[in-house]
């Protein structure tokens, strides 16, 4: 059985949630969200605690439980307090900026690399930081990753974008012959 599942989500104020069918509707401050089970789980809502119910005892269905139940924790997390993931750029030159709605990053090539920042998502460059801010569990992840991947970490030097909490392992350079 799912561990995940079988925890009952208690909706924190300013949150509002209601259940239409097999769709879960959640409202926010700013945002509306909406997660569409397709009837795979029972949805509850007693008192302001969502909890979910196996259908039945396949595995196809016990997987969906828990899934289900994480992602509408997730979407409760992101509207009563937000995701966030910090990047941080090493290297000499390296920088990023924000100008309008595009972050644009000198990462050593030939051209500035710019992204432009989706809608929903806030980001701010402090020094060699780089803050993503949103609603969204996996579009903040999905961004994070977008960025890092333009100029990953190398070993040798650390050289490059890696998460904030990252760890390079460094490897030793060449020796020469004596």
């Amino acid at each position: 059985m799912s561990r995940v599942g079988k925890k009952p989500i208690s909706v924190p104020k300013g949150v509002e949630v209601s259940v239409q069918g097999s769709k879960i509707l959640f409202k926010g401050a700013k945002e509306q969200k909406e997660l569409e089970t397709h009837g795979r789980v029972q949805i509850e809502l007693k008192d302001s605690v969502l909890s979910f119910a196996c259908i039945d005892s396949q595995a196809q269905s016990r997987a969906y439980w828990g899934t289900y139940r994480a992602l509408a924790n997730n979407i409760v997390i992101g509207l009563s307090q937000g995701f966030s993931k910090t990047l941080e750029i090493n290297g000499v030159g390296y920088k990023a900026s924000i100008s309008g709605k595009n972050l644009e990053m000198a990462l050593g090539f030939s051209h500035p690399v710019i992204y432009p920042i989706p809608a929903g998502i806030e980001m701010s460059v402090d020094k060699n930081t780089i803050t993503i801010k949103g609603t969204d569990k996996q579009q903040v992840g999905q961004i994070a990753a977008e960025i890092r991947e333009f100029r990953p970490p190398e070993p040798y030097k650390g050289k490059g974008i890696k998460y904030a909490d990252e760890v390079i392992v460094r490897k030793a350079g060449k020796t020469s012959k004596k």
